[in-house]
């Protein structure tokens, strides 16, 4: 990064407060109103209190920011570990909700200190271990597993309890008999999500998509009187016999129940399961899926950065850890870099982490003196929210773009869905990483290749470095060609010979794509030979491409 650029970056710390609290200030204001109600939606999804979201997100906001790795992130609770920390409620409550929310707290304690030596000692990298195809398809299958769920919450139906799969084979009997009043908050909100997805004027853009759902489902809530319990009636007629087809109840229970104390939704973990095995799985499914996804979402975000900064991602994971430590000592979901409303804080003019702060003292005032509007919130304007991000997750869209990088990808994103859908998240994971390292085998890789890449660096005549790659270079053995590229200083002319790769898959030519994109913009360039020896899996740019017979 030339000198140029360093100096108009945004201060940092007090001097960053200083010079642009007015940017923050807003762009926190409006995160605030899209956190709120997701805050909410996400913690009881998860078998949580809704207050555990809120706290989480203060903690992410008021604690994080003061010591992270990032610049323009917001931290908080995220849908992507809906499923982990739900399954970490069931399993470890055996049927009792506070009990396993108590066990689930003492998991995230756990998760959060491995998430912080993790941090420590630098492992932020092993972020590159996952491809992408696998990773995709695990927030897709997150995705697909919260619509499911979040539907009959959306129809006002509650389903007899089973698996996932039962779950989704209720879906049509929850349809045929679902509660009109709640089903039509439900939708109503799903259709302002989706109109304002559409929508292309900018001003009506800055008016936060949740924020106008939220509004409506509680005007439609007192339209319907939620508040007090009553009975309505389909096929209203005084001489005709009532049953449950024709007449339903609703009530506050279809609203968020939330203390008018703050203070009350506190509660601390139990580690009376600290010694069983269900419990280390909890503590293994939050530490590595929740570490992944902000590593990942702080990377997106950096690329969202108009001033093109660059996350410290060991330094970030640490302070996520420290404050999942916090949340879940005091009943706080775990958090992450969470990437929409990071993206929204970048769209509304965010210069520093100031904007999360802020973001976070927003929903604390809110919660302390203004709990009585919370409580009017219909669970299916949340649930609706729910359903619209995990159809984001897993949209036609994300098929389509994996089937473009090549059909293996596709066969890899696919089995990684299934894979989770039908076990669990980190048995579905390592199935999809086991499935690419088949198909790298099936390409010619060698086992004693699949964990060593072999390179060699020479500096020419003319200063330029040449990279010499040999053999395969896949997912799970570039690692330690990107720490060599790391240490090398900006402004080279690197040369990358790759005449000699017999493989090199989709995510070892996004990490060069990247590179070569943030190198060359630091004032250095590179130039890459080789490649036209390839062929490659489709017509994608970034394919991957294995040397010609």
């Amino acid at each position: 990064m030339n000198d140029a650029t360093t100096a108009s970056l945004p201060a940092t710390g007090l001097a960053g407060l200083k010079a642009h609290w007015r940017n923050d200030l807003l762009s926190g204001f409006l995160v605030f109103l899209i956190a709120l109600p997701l805050c909410l939606g996400i913690s009881m999804a998860s078998g949580f209190p809704p207050s555990a979201g809120i706290i989480t997100a203060i903690i992410g906001g008021m604690v994080v920011s003061r010591g992270n790795g990032s610049f323009i992130t917001i931290n908080g609770p995220a849908a992507g570990l809906i499923v982990v920390v739900y399954d970490a409620v069931q399993s470890l409550g055996e049927g009792d909700a506070m009990l396993g929310y108590r066990y689930a707290l003492a998991a995230i304690v756990v998760a959060s200190v491995i998430q912080i030596f993790m941090g420590v000692f630098k492992a932020g990298r092993l972020s590159s271990f996952f491809p992408a195809s696998v990773v995709h398809g695990m927030l897709a299958a997150i995705g697909i597993i919260i619509m499911a769920k979040q539907i009959h919450v959306m129809l006002g139906v509650t389903p007899e309890k089973g698996s996932l799969i039962s779950t989704i084979a209720q879906i049509p009997e929850s349809f045929a008999n679902l509660n009109l009043e709640i089903a039509i908050i439900g939708f109503t909100g799903l259709a302002i999500l989706v109109i304002w997805s559409l929508l292309k004027d900018g001003v009506l853009k800055m008016i936060p998509a949740p924020l106008i759902v939220v509004l409506v489902g509680m005007s439609l809530g007192h339209y319907f009187e939620l508040e007090h319990q009553h009975i309505y009636l389909l096929l209203p007629d005084g001489n005709y016999t009532h049953t449950h087809t024709d007449s339903l109840e609703v009530g506050p229970k279809f609203l968020v129940a939330i203390s008018e104390n703050f203070m009350s939704g506190f509660y601390f973990p139990d580690f009376g399961k600290f010694f069983t095995l269900e419990f280390w799985e909890a503590v293994v499914a939050i530490a590595l899926v929740g570490s992944l996804e902000s590593l990942l979402s702080a990377m997106a975000v950096d690329k969202l950065d108009p001033y093109k900064r660059h996350s410290n991602l060991n330094k970030d994971l640490t302070a996520v850890g420290v404050g999942n430590l916090i949340a879940g000592s005091i009943g706080g979901l775990p958090m992450i870099a969470e990437i929409v409303r990071s993206s929204a804080n970048v769209n509304n003019g965010a210069k520093t982490q100031w904007a999360n702060f802020f973001h976070g003292t927003f929903l604390l005032v809110f919660v302390v003196f203004f709990p009585h509007l919370i409580h009017s919130i219909p669970l299916a304007a949340l649930a609706s929210l729910l359903v619209f991000t995990g159809f984001r997750l897993a949209s036609p869209r994300k098929f389509a773009h994996v089937m473009g990088i090549g059909k293996e990808q596709l066969f890899i994103f696919v089995a990684t869905i299934i894979s989770v859908i039908a076990t669990d998240l980190l048995i579905g994971v390592a199935i999809g990483i086991l499935v690419k390292l088949a198909i790298h085998l099936m390409h010619g890789a060698k086992l004693n290749n699949l964990f060593k890449i072999h390179f060699t660096q020479k500096v020419q005549a003319d200063g330029s470095i040449l990279v010499h790659i040999q053999g395969a270079a896949v997912f799970s053995n570039f690692m330690a060609l990107k720490e060599a590229l790391a240490q090398i200083e900006h402004g080279k002319t690197l040369i990358f010979d790759k005449s000699a790769v017999t493989l090199i898959d989709h995510t070892v030519m996004e990490f060069f794509h990247e590179f070569q994109h943030d190198y060359e913009a630091q004032g250095g360039h590179c130039e890459f030979q080789g490649l036209d020896a390839h062929e490659s899996f489709s017509d994608h740019p970034l394919a991957a491409r294995r040397i010609k017979s």
